[in-house]
């Protein structure tokens, strides 16, 4: 036998930012590890506290929620929309209640009678303003074309939280057989209503569909019934604590519903990511030998940083939401930040008191060992030959665990100009579908078809004259002549596009007198020619101060309030990505590697979106109702959701490759290496994470159900497809480049960086020196020397 040394790097020769150390000098404990394992039990006791705690702030959250937050406060249709509220509530109803007579018809005298009677009734409720209806006006567009069917309009007064509890106090009493007629409700405000109570349902059913199959296939990750549980519960001290913070925040801003199922998503997903790398790591340093409190402690140094870094990064992709004026966008980043550094937090505090409580116990119930006894007695027959000399060092690494993936990595790398271009075209070709993207405005049918209001809104479109919801109203305001305003709709009527104008209605004098006008474009209500009058309508000149509002106008508003601001949010993502990714590798090429593949790992997703959800593909089979657009806010939330969590793994990744090519030197090695520790672990995370997401996509809310959906399919092409076959080969093709950095940024990486197994300007220890820790198959410290067949 003889003995062939491995070259390893010496001390200040390493590749550039290498970092060994380990936290302190000698390998030693360092302060933070120092500090959460100082007394684990009272940590867990403190938890359990403040979870308690969180579970009682929490409660109730969904009812302080909103279910709108598409429109941005300060456009043009936003005050329009607010004066006449005010100046003309008649002209802004929120609630309709659609009366059916049957085949007696809206005219027979029974039937007038008993609608006038509930419309008194309804202007007698305590805030209900502008109540009008068919029977009172005789207006034509109150009526259906059938005459079996009419509209009760009504306004209620307050901001949504107020007005939605106003219509569910009043609207059972409405409800119904009323004499001769059936009374259904509707209208804006009861679409709302409806889709926030449908949300929370669907979040119910979401939530036990996911954790139990999420507690399946950990069993199946780690084998061990103990710490499969280390994860799930993780999830939920994350979630509790997000809905409690989400709970304070409804006390001073609006926050949308829909964030919670971000929480749920994120809460269970990132938790068990963080938890499983921890849980992963430490289990690996006790295979190695080490004692518990060395295990901790070696495992927060190391996976501990890479799970902070990754906190980071995901948090910061949520965080640009926060430059968008809309409030459902930015309610997400408040979940999604909440919930990313609670989970950050719990896997970094709680995991490793839990951990250094359990030892050796985390590998209890361990549900996989008859089948490991089985294959290592089958390998005890067969193995013989291994003694001979006849398996060589290489083949023994490929045997271990995640052998698979160091061999796939290998074969993509000797492939490598053929996996990048292939999977590159591949992932473009998924995405050509959004260039055809149109934007729209959500309405009633992001419900399902048997909703109460969705039906209402239904029989509007389908049975009454005219365009429901697609009107346009024009606000004058200042004083004017009966000429002037009669001059201006004689010069609006003659635009190209519009079908016709009502109008003016008028209201004060002077200074403080206000008209409205009521245009309705031909086409479809919020089309392109619709967005066009909108453009004509501000830009025709009149002798008074104008503004128009409207579902066309409300989208014009938006796509131009998210198009000023979408660069902003996009370089604060590409920013502080790139700036963590080089803390991280020394690099500047990693980081600009890092930030094109997460965006390419996007297309399919924004590909499947335009394709199932806008052009209809697959409705029938997921049960939602294509409007022929996508919501203008959707599309940035999927953005920044899915490169956050692409970050994610790709800083696992990146970090195991980093770890190893500082221990070694050797870049395709080191590829193989970071590829076979964490390909499998990565795929289970995303697998898991997709789960949740499908879950969540189970939604009867079409929104929620691209959210989930779309974002399942993005995890499973980063985890599957980018990692798996374009990280590989494309660093494969840079080769020692990849590392490169100028001389001014390595030495601030010297300084400020940080690394898996190091620490800001912490010196690398010489190979073999106490405290310098690489891991190898085992988890332990990788020999220097192989033993190699002579």
């Amino acid at each position: 036998m003889a003995e062939v040394k491995k070259a390893l790097p010496t001390e200040g020769t390493g590749p550039v930012g290498a970092a060994g150390g380990s936290g302190s000098p000698g390998g030693g404990p360092g302060r933070w590890t120092r500090i959460v394992t100082a007394r684990p039990r009272l940590s867990l006791l403190v938890a359990l506290v403040l979870t308690a705690l969180a579970v009682f702030a929490g409660s109730g959250v969904a009812d302080r929620m909103g279910s709108g937050g598409w429109e941005d406060p300060d456009a043009e249709s936003t005050y329009a929309t607010q004066v006449l509220e005010r100046e003309f509530p008649a002209s802004q109803p929120n609630l309709l209640l659609l009366v059916d007579a049957g085949p007696a018809g809206v005219d027979a005298p029974a039937v007038a009678a008993e609608a006038r009677r509930l419309a008194e009734r309804l202007d007698a409720q305590e805030g209900v303003d502008g109540v009008g209806s068919y029977w009172q006006t005789g207006s034509s567009a109150l009526r259906s074309k059938d005459g079996r069917q009419a509209l009760i309009a009504a306004r209620i007064d307050g901001e949504e939280k107020a007005a939605g509890a106003v219509l569910q106090r009043i609207a059972p009493e409405f409800r119904g057989t009323h004499g001769p007629v059936e009374v259904s409700v509707g209208g804006p405000l009861a679409v709302r209503h409806e889709m926030q109570t449908i949300i929370q349902e669907d979040l119910l059913k979401a939530e036990m569909i996911a954790l139990p199959i999420t507690l399946v296939l950990l069993v199946m990750v780690f084998g061990s019934a103990v710490a499969a549980m280390l994860p799930l519960g993780i999830g939920i001290v994350a979630i509790l604590g997000t809905n409690a913070v989400l709970r304070g925040l409804t006390e001073f801003t609006d926050v949308s519903v829909f964030a919670q199922n971000l929480t749920t998503a994120l809460g269970l997903g990132l938790a068990i990511d963080y938890a499983l790398f921890v849980v992963r790591r430490f289990r690996e340093e006790l295979d190695g030998g080490a004692d518990t409190r060395t295990a901790v402690a070696t495992t927060l140094r190391t996976a501990g940083r890479t799970v902070l870094f990754s906190a980071l990064t995901v948090a910061v992709s949520l965080a640009a939401m926060m430059v968008f004026p809309q409030y459902f966008l930015r309610s997400f980043a408040y979940a999604g930040i909440a919930v990313v550094l609670l989970a950050a937090a719990a896997a970094l505090v709680l995991l490793p008191a839990a951990l250094l409580l359990l030892g050796d116990r985390v590998n209890a119930l361990d549900l996989r060992r008859v089948f490991r006894r089985r294959r290592r007695e089958a390998g005890a027959e067969t193995g013989a030959g291994a003694e001979t000399g006849a398996v060589p060092g290489a083949d023994r690494a490929d045997r271990a665990e995640g052998a698979g993936w160091g061999r796939a990595a290998g074969l993509v790398m000797r492939r490598a100009p053929w996996f990048a271009v292939a999977t590159a075209t591949g992932l473009v070709l998924l995405g050509l579908p959004f260039l055809g993207v149109k934007f729209g405005t959500a309405d009633d049918r992001q419900l399902p078809a048997t909703a109460e209001s969705r039906v209402v809104q239904d029989q509007l479109r389908e049975g009454f004259p005219g365009n429901p919801g697609g009107a346009l109203t024009v606000l004058a305001e200042g004083p004017a002549t009966g000429a002037q305003y009669q001059d201006y709709r004689a010069r609006i009527e003659a635009l190209d596009g519009v079908a016709r104008v009502d109008g003016p209605v008028t209201a004060g004098t002077g200074e403080q007198a206000h008209a409205s006008y009521t245009v309705l474009p031909e086409g479809e209500g919020v089309g392109a020619g619709a967005q066009r009058v909108v453009g004509e309508l501000r830009a025709e000149p009149a002798p008074f101060a104008t503004s128009v509002t409207g579902a066309a106008a409300v989208l014009v508003d938006s796509k131009d309030a998210i198009g000023e601001r979408l660069p902003w949010a996009a370089a604060i993502i590409a920013v502080v990505t790139l700036v963590l990714v080089f803390l991280l590798t020394g690099s500047v090429v990693v980081p600009l590697q890092a930030v094109v593949l997460n965006a390419l790992s996007l297309t399919a997703m924004f590909g499947a979106v335009v394709w199932v959800f806008q052009e209809g593909h697959l409705a029938g089979l997921l049960g939602f109702t294509s409007t022929g657009d996508i919501e203008t806010t959707l599309p940035v939330l999927m953005f920044c959701v899915a490169f956050g969590l692409s970050m994610d793994y790709g800083v696992f990744l990146l970090s195991r490759i980093k770890e190893e090519y500082d221990a070694t030197g050797d870049h395709e090695g080191a590829v193989r290496h970071g590829l076979r520790r964490t390909g499998g672990l990565i795929t289970a995370a995303a697998v898991i994470l997709a789960v949740v997401m499908v879950a969540i996509g189970t939604s009867r809310v079409t929104n929620t159900k691209m959210l989930g959906l779309g974002v399942a399919l993005a995890v499973l092409m980063d985890a599957m497809v980018v990692r798996s076959l374009l990280v590989p080969a494309v660093m494969k093709l840079t080769g020692r480049f990849t590392w490169w950095a100028p001389a001014p940024l390595r030495r601030l990486h010297a300084r400020f960086g940080i690394s898996e197994g190091g620490i800001p300007g912490a010196p690398a220890p010489a190979p073999g020196a106490a405290g310098h820790e690489t891991e190898g198959e085992g988890g332990g410290n990788r020999a220097e020397k192989e033993t190699v067949a002579g």
